[in-house]
């Protein structure tokens, strides 16, 4: 295996179904080249994220050592190894929105949820992921959910907003 630390808080769960979905991408497009990234892509469509399980299973079916299989996957920021929680929540670090607190929003959502930047929590319901500009400097601090934005933010308004997703 690979000593890459690609673990999470939340147990691997794929079905049957999915690993022959992923075996049927695989087949159709190993040969192709540049194929990796075609299959990393449908593999992170039929499962949600690229778990170090799933990563294992590309690897030996493209004979391929894994760790070119975990480098593609940490390269690129389309690829995630942690699952995604039912509510998304993007907490923007842009300039804008760091200048105006944005770093004490992110502590709040992470003391509140109980987990840290890029994980999910066990029931996965919210996930959590500090970004780059969201593009709303004017209402910063800002934060999504899902498609939901909140602007102007302090801490004390985290816990209410998390209230309207429980």
């Amino acid at each position: 295996m690979c000593s890459c630390g690609a673990t999470t808080g939340v147990s691997f769960s794929g079905t049957p179904e999915q690993k022959e979905k992923l075996l049927q991408v695989i087949a159709e497009k190993k040969d192709e080249p540049g194929a990796l990234m075609p299959i990393l892509q449908a593999a992170q469509e039929i499962y949600g994220y690229l778990p170090i399980e799933v990563q294992t299973i590309i690897a030996e079916e493209m004979d391929v050592p894994l760790e070119k299989v975990y480098g593609v996957s940490t390269f690129y920021s389309q690829f995630t190894l942690n699952p995604k929680g039912k509510y998304q929540i993007s907490v923007c670090l842009g300039t804008a929105c760091y200048v105006k607190g944005s770093g004490l929003i992110l502590e709040e959502l992470q003391n509140q949820l109980g987990i840290q930047n890029g994980e999910c929590t066990p029931d996965q319901k919210f996930s959590l992921d500090a970004c780059r500009c969201v593009g709303a400097c004017g209402l910063a601090p800002v934060m999504l959910v899902n498609d939901d934005v909140y602007g102007r933010l302090t801490p004390d308004q985290v816990k209410g907003i998390l209230a309207k997703y429980e």
